[in-house]
């Protein structure tokens, strides 16, 4: 139990809350004409012009219920319960006032587990002063903890859903980097192959001609650069704190292998141009991952798709790539969403500098487009 209290006491805020937009303006525009209305169409309202004003002044709170949501409760619920003592125990409430909700929903989302003890211990320490003062009767306290700890409950589940995906999230990006460190391992794997192979020949040659030696020197010094180049990146690969980084692998050749025939799935036509000479494995690699996954969603979501064209074009600066079918962008379509293939492809083209996106045709079909730097990523 005590592991429990200090697991729940030491749990961060989750990252990245929100800050405010015009949704947050948007909702305080609302409620301050709600309240203004409810003290006008109430005349029996108990200190009406205070618990309008109460009520109007408590809304901005709102704006910082997500970075700042332990400070925010503190202020509503230590306004609301001293406000009586200057009331003689008549608490200026209007029924406006239920958006503190939102704040006690903010709290259990975006709270840290410190905040959110201390958070509960003063709502739950507001309602028993109601109690105690007369303010709340027994039977009403019973609904007062049901609606607050509803908030409550709905914050936490939310935090809880948020922090699932993210771990889902975490998964496929370390599935990726695994795949990137083998592709990596490949390459490095060649280099090394190279120059023991290199570094062979000078030795076996060496006695007869003497200038094999430089020669195979000169060979090993650029193989041994370029397999430390990309054994840092390797590193950076396996560092799982850090971005996932890109890895060499497959070849732009390799893209004739997506090809294939009605009776294995929808036709893919390959077309490459331009001066496709000298690329960074790296970008090679990201090319054809995000055309083979292009071309593997097409055959399973383009509903009445005849072909899948795929289009790599390269000019003096960057390499483009398009993956598109010809099949319906109607409701029967899966919409677009962040999946894990999505995530995937849009990750590899981000790491090399460049961009990658999705969405339907003007006609019919949908379209993927990447657009890479040519000279991808220095280390």
């Amino acid at each position: 139990m005590h592991g429990l209290i200090r697991s729940i006491w030491n749990e961060p805020r989750p990252p990245d809350p929100p800050v405010r937009t015009w949704r947050d303006w948007a909702l305080i525009g609302v409620i301050v004409p709600v309240a203004l209305l409810e003290g006008a169409l109430r005349p029996d309202l108990p200190w009406r012009v205070l618990a309008v004003a109460l009520t109007v002044a408590l809304v901005p709170t709102l704006l910082w219920r997500r970075t700042r949501p332990l400070a925010m409760v503190a202020i509503v619920f230590g306004a609301t319960s001293l406000i009586p003592l200057l009331t003689g125990g008549q608490a200026p409430e209007t029924g406006t006032q239920v958006y503190l909700l939102i704040l006690l929903y903010a709290l259990f989302r975006w709270g840290s587990g410190r905040e959110i003890a201390i958070g509960t211990a003063i709502v739950v320490g507001s309602i028993l002063l109601s109690i105690f003062f007369g303010r709340l009767v027994s039977a009403d306290a019973v609904g007062a903890f049901a609606v607050v700890f509803s908030a409550m409950t709905l914050g936490g589940v939310f935090r809880y859903r948020a922090g699932a995906r993210m771990r889902e999230l975490d998964q496929v990006k370390l599935l990726e980097r695994e795949q990137l460190a083998r592709d990596l391992h490949d390459i490095v794997a060649h280099h090394v192959s190279a120059m023991a192979i290199r570094a062979q020949a000078g030795l076996a040659t060496s006695e007869s001609r003497p200038d094999a030696a430089t020669e195979a020197l000169r060979v090993i010094e650029a193989e041994a650069s370029r397999a430390l180049t990309e054994m840092r990146a390797m590193v950076r690969v396996l560092r799982r704190n850090e971005p996932a980084e890109w890895a060499p692998g497959r070849q732009l050749t390799d893209l004739r292998q997506l090809a294939g025939d009605a009776r294995s799935g929808l036709p893919v036509e390959v077309e490459i141009s331009g001066d496709l000479g000298d690329l960074p494995p790296s970008v090679e690699a990201a090319v054809y991952r995000i055309a083979q996954e292009s071309v593997t969603n097409a055959r399973r979501h383009a509903r009445h798709a005849t072909r899948i064209e795929v289009s790599v074009t390269a000019d003096e600066t960057s390499v483009r790539l398009r993956v598109s079918d010809d099949g319906d962008t109607g409701p029967g379509r899966p919409p677009v969403s962040p999946g894990y293939g999505l995530i995937g492809m849009t990750e590899r083209a981000d790491l090399l500098g460049g961009t990658c996106e999705v969405g339907p045709n003007p006609g019919r079909g949908w379209t993927v487009s990447a657009v890479l730097p040519r000279a991808g990523v220095t280390t």
